[in-house]
């Protein structure tokens, strides 16, 4: 039986296999060359990947590649590194916009999914229930306190109504 640091560093290994394998399916299909993004695996909260343009360098969530191994690194990984690609190749656009997409589709032949389905309880935290008119919404603590002390609102984005603060949901 794998320890969980050794089972950790097998992980790492495939994330970087996997990382490798999608830069040269980019190169090959920009006909260019890729500088291989920095990684680091202390993202925390709900999200699995977070990629930053001008460091080229992918946070990832520990919590969540070892909970959803097999998704995340084939499916995570190349869509962090289609922002980091799409960067490169042109410029500042929109996050997930057609040229992400065309990159997920075409150069990676994934599907180009803008959010992840993991569960997300071991990572969420503590959070607040607020209410509108047509459902509940869990915010995060954050949110919470920008509410109470900054007077902040959020609005709904399906019926747009304020929402109103219920009380608090778990740790």
């Amino acid at each position: 039986m794998f320890s969980s640091h050794t089972q950790f560093r097998h992980l790492k290994m495939q994330v970087l296999r996997k990382l490798a394998e999608s830069l040269a399916f980019a190169e090959q299909y920009f006909k260019r060359e890729f500088p291989m993004p920095t990684v680091n695996y202390d993202l925390r909260g709900v999200k699995a990947g977070v990629a930053y343009l001008q460091k080229n360098e992918i946070k990832f969530n520990r919590t969540l590649l070892l909970e959803n191994t097999h998704e995340f690194i084939h499916q995570v990984v190349p869509h962090e590194l289609a922002h980091l690609i799409v960067y490169q190749v042109f410029g500042r656009v929109k996050p997930h916009g057609k040229e992400w997409q065309a990159v997920m589709n075409e150069v990676f032949h994934l599907p180009a999914d803008t959010c992840h389905q993991f569960d997300v309880q071991n990572v969420q935290g503590k959070t607040f229930e607020y209410r509108c008119a047509c459902q509940t919404h869990a915010l995060t603590i954050r949110r919470h306190h920008r509410i109470l002390k900054e007077g902040v609102e959020y609005l709904c984005r399906k019926c747009r109504g304020k929402l109103i603060f219920v009380g608090e949901n778990r740790l």
